[in-house]
């Protein structure tokens, strides 16, 4: 198969910022490439250097890595525990130091010192262990974003239990089909959270999903509405009941460093969600050590992740690489447009927030509101930002450096999986010059290479499959309970021991990574591959266009033909007059080849509640196909419907 045909023009080059640059970490090219070369001809010196340095453990390692390629283990013979890295280590130097800022919708605040957090953990986790759960067992959390979520974490850790955390939104099914999967015994839910100003019913949702046969014994309930709930006598508990009668000192249980911390499912194809597993070490390794270094960590920092924790990004990057590194973290429960658009900004000058983390689905929201809503904050605080979720395009990256970060913030786009545990490509802010849209350059540890189906590596600026060929820590180790669907998906796509991605990639002349989107997504066009996201780019950076998917209808000529979604700003009214201005700009922007055969202009498009575009039901959709796979993580099954509805007219 031919590589990927890249046509997206080269754009601006931003240096860091010499006033940040000078107080960084790592402050310049020649300091970056000295350690990551070093990690790469040496990784079992590196990462048990880090190991040794940034985790406490009760009981060494005797050997770093053993096993081969994908399927290795680290740190064997090593003892630790998760919760004590987030929370123990930190009492006698900073217990008073607050580990969590968290705003409720509504407008609360609770804020908990590292003392709090470790004393509420251990009484969560003495009550866990009174209801007969042991090590290994696992525990779904269904929960808002409040402290107490972070609390039930890392009681699961503190014990050896393995938590699965799923998104508090969605379905009955959802839950029903992940605890099967895990044999959940214990679900901590809530009577219910705020959203937009109305309380979603957590708890009724919750048993709904355990009606028939069911693993789990007992459901914990935290009261944070109010609202009237029904208890089944036996089998569930109120929070505050369980918590009043337990001691505030919990000793931790110590596990081996492969131990696995806990599951997190990720939609599949075949309709069947994937539960990742991740393990104790490795996975606490690789978010403390990305943690520290991409975001720039200095010891007064406020730093705020907006994604929730039933995603990886709020694993990694809201609970444990932020605790582990000591970090004051900012939690917020609800929507960004509550009470109005200003919420985000608000929230950044009210607790002074210094680094704000957030998806490109949001900024283009955010970006669509206009000016007039960050320019009523002081965002002074601000020193760094950062992207996750998706390639950002260049017009959305342009409005987050300047109206956000008012040009002096250096913006770190971060490329990273469910499945690689932590960041794998971006810029350390101090040393890596940054482009829009591109995730620059390879972590510590982290050696990416750009390839076609056989494994042969592809040339300067051509498109490819984005694979890893040597493992890291923080890698999945299997998928429970199908090690045949770990192995066939990521380790034997590609010849040479070498993890698969699924994302396509470039890299350009100065070794700087763009990142192309998923290979499904990659339309093939009268023989040439042509990526989704260099159009999409393309028909966003037009002054009418706030959204746009691209995928490929089947055409009998060109095999493939390029059919667009797009969402227009509130003030664009739509029509053939516009659909031919945004072919025509297409083609302006990329090159004849990429011009759109079909535009269809609908209200809003089929989204994952984290917020990522779901381009494989619009492939459905624009082949007039029936929905295939799974879409228990789709935010609002209607928008299917309104897609349905919209023109089909062929514009050609």
């Amino acid at each position: 198969m031919t590589s990927i045909t890249t046509m997206q023009p080269k754009g601006q080059v931003f240096p860091p910022p010499t006033a940040f640059q000078s107080q960084a970490l790592i402050q310049s090219v020649a300091a970056y490439e000295a350690l990551w070369n070093y990690a790469k001809d040496n990784p079992e010196a590196f990462w048990g250097g880090q190991a040794t340095s940034l985790l406490t453990w009760d009981m060494p390692w005797g050997v770093v890595r053993t096993g081969t390629g994908m399927q290795s283990q680290w740190f064997t013979g090593g003892y630790l525990n998760a919760s004590v890295n987030c929370l123990d280590r930190h009492l006698e130097t900073q217990g008073d130091k607050l580990a969590l800022i968290a705003e409720g919708e509504p407008g609360e605040v609770w804020r908990l010192t590292y003392r709090d957090l470790h004393r509420e953990v251990c009484k969560l986790a003495n009550g866990l262990r009174s209801l007969g759960l042991q090590q290994g067992d696992v525990v779904a959390i269904y929960m808002p974003m409040v402290p107490e979520l972070v609390i039930a974490v890392l009681a699961c850790a503190r014990l050896g239990l393995m938590h699965s955390v799923i998104f508090a939104g969605f379905s009955a099914e959802a839950i029903r089909s992940r605890n099967a999967d895990a044999q959940a015994k214990l679900i901590i839910t809530a009577d219910g959270l705020y959203r937009r100003g109305a309380v979603i019913p957590l708890k009724e949702t919750v048993d709904h999903s355990l009606e028939g046969a069911s693993s789990v014994e007992h459901v914990l309930v935290y009261q944070r509405t109010g609202a009237s709930v029904s208890m089944h006598p036996g089998r569930d508990l109120w929070w505050h009941d369980l918590m009043a009668m337990q001691s505030e000192t919990c000793a931790p249980v110590s596990v081996p460093a492969e131990h696995p911390l806990f599951l997190l499912y990720t939609s599949g194809s075949t309709g069947t969600p994937k539960g990742i597993v991740h393990t104790t070490a490795g996975y606490l390794l690789g978010t403390a050590l990305s943690h520290r270094y991409i975001f720039d960590l200095k010891p007064t920092d406020r730093y705020w992740c907006t994604a929730d924790a039933g995603w990886i990004t709020g694993h990694s990057y809201v609970i444990y690489g932020p605790l582990c590194n000591g970090t004051t973290v900012v939690m917020y429960e609800g929507a960004p447009n509550f009470p109005d658009w200003a919420r985000f900004w608000k929230i950044i000058e009210t607790h002074g927030v210094t680094q704000f983390y957030t998806a490109p689905t949001a900024i283009r929201s955010l970006m669509q509101q206009g000016d007039a809503w960050p320019e009523k904050h002081d965002l002074s605080s601000l020193r760094l930002l950062g992207t996750v979720g998706e390639p950002i395009n260049p017009k959305a990256w342009m409005w987050f450096h300047e109206k956000i970060g008012k040009t002096r913030c250096p913006i770190v786009d971060t490329w990273w999986q469910t499945e690689t545990g932590a960041i794998m490509i971006a810029p350390l802010p101090g040393a890596i010059s940054t482009k829009p849209g591109c995730a620059t350059r390879p972590f510590f540890g982290i050696v990416p290479d750009v390839v076609d189906h056989h494994g042969v590596p592809v040339g300067e600026n051509q498109g490819g499959l984005l694979v890893v060929r040597q493992p890291w820590p923080s890698m999945l180790r299997t998928i429970h309970g199908d090690h045949d669907r770990f192995l066939s998906q990521y380790c034997q796509v590609v010849p040479g021991d070498v993890y698969f991605t699924g994302d396509g990639a470039r890299r350009d002349a100065d070794g700087d990574y763009w990142i192309l989107g998923r290979v499904d997504d990659v339309l093939n066009v009268a023989g040439h591959r042509l990526s989704t996201m260099e159009i999409e780019s393309a028909l966003v950076s037009h002054p009418t266009v706030a959204e746009a998917a691209v995928v490929g209808k089947p055409d009998e000529v060109r095999g493939e033909a390029i059919c667009c979604f797009v969402t227009l700003k509130a003030t664009e009214h739509a029509g053939g007059e516009l659909k031919k201005q945004l072919q025509f700009h297409v083609v302006a922007q990329i090159g004849a080849l990429a011009r759109p055969q079909e535009i269809r202009f609908v209200q809003a498009l089929p989204k994952t509640r984290s917020g990522k575009i779901m381009r494989r039901l619009l492939r459905d959709l624009a082949a007039d196909r029936p929905i295939a796979g799974d879409v228990s993580t789709l935010e609002d099954l209607a928008t299917l419907d309104t897609i349905r509805a919209a023109s089909t007219e062929d514009d050609t």
